[in-house]
């Protein structure tokens, strides 16, 4: 453990330097490495677009290949077993597979604030979260759900216990629209997005706003032994990662064109709709560095609601720059 903590002192150190000059990479060097996303490509991966169609990851000598998990426990699993590079994970569950022993660090931020919300179907009867007690919510049956979902109850002073929860899986929207739930637990800048465009007159209660930190909700993520093996390849990944989330912020527009260009079926102004909401809520904002001290306030909100058992401990699961 002291070598990876070595490696990711050493690592977090590599990718402050390189932002000073400099592309990392060797002349004419290539190293292939793989991305597993979080879930099918969307908005929120614009800048990991963006930087494949500009080159930035080209440049530092970087030959990646980005691929859609199968199923949303692939990616821990993966990066265990060194069979892809990088990935990106809900931070949840990065501390979860830390605490049941998998050796995985995050090194950059995607976004910089959650992403989860209590997502209400009727917007005149559910004006707070207070008139959320005696209610029906939707949830997918994840831990951090019942976080969510708590900690929104208890900014309203809501008992929790008075809300009646239904697992609806990942099916929030039809959930919604039927009206067989009265509020579900969802990400507001992919289902709220939706149910907006499908005219349901929602309320959103994003958590960061109900009693949770700012924290950064999807987390780019590798494996102890990579930082330990390959920290110039991390390097570079992270620093053209990085680059293409500044290019997202810069030109939206371009940034869109490589995410719809790369994969197909996207609906464009679905993706539009739900940048648009991203670069609204400074999600993006800065770009590629972590803040320590919203993550120690997410080690303890973890903690408090039950998502993992003891707060995760920031230095061994984040490279962060040395002080």
């Amino acid at each position: 453990m002291r070598r990876v903590v070595a490696s990711l002192a050493a690592v977090a150190s590599l990718i402050a330097l390189s932002g000073c000059g400099g592309d990392g990479a060797e002349p004419g060097a290539s190293r292939e490495a793989t991305l597993v996303l979080d879930f099918q490509p969307n908005a929120v991966h614009s800048g990991i677009y963006a930087a494949l169609a500009d080159g930035l990851y080209a440049d530092r000598g970087v030959d990646l290949e980005v691929r859609e998990p199968s199923a949303s426990t692939d990616a821990p699993k993966l990066l265990a077993a060194g069979r892809a590079d990088f990935a990106i994970l809900d931070i949840h569950d990065l501390a979860i597979a830390r605490e049941r022993g998998l050796d995985l660090v995050g090194v950059m931020p995607i976004v910089q604030r959650p992403l989860a919300a209590v997502i209400a179907g009727d917007r005149e009867a559910i004006r707070t979260p207070t008139d959320l007690g005696g209610t029906i919510a939707g949830v997918t049956g994840l831990p951090s759900d019942d976080a969510v979902l708590d900690s929104v109850l208890e900014a309203g002073g809501v008992e929790p216990g008075s809300v009646r929860r239904v697992t609806i899986g990942f099916d929030s929207i039809a959930a919604l629209s039927s009206g067989r739930v009265d509020s579900a637990t969802a990400f507001w800048n992919a289902e709220g997005v939706v149910l907006r465009r499908l005219e349901v007159p929602t309320r959103e209660f994003r958590v960061d706003d109900h009693g949770a930190p700012r924290y950064p909700e999807l987390v780019l993520c590798v494996s102890g032994e990579a930082l330990s093996s390959d920290g110039d390849l991390v390097r570079d990944a992270v620093r053209g990662s990085e680059g293409g989330y500044r290019e997202a912020l810069r030109d939206p527009d371009a940034a869109l064109d490589a995410l719809v260009s790369a994969v197909d079926g996207l609906d464009e102004e679905e993706q539009r709709a739900q940048l648009d909401a991203l670069l609204e809520a400074d999600a993006f904002t800065p770009p590629g560095r972590f803040d320590e001290q919203a993550l120690r306030e997410w080690a303890r909100w973890d903690a408090e609601h039950g998502i993992v058992d003891q707060p995760p401990r920031i230095p061994d699961t984040f490279a962060l720059p040395r002080r």
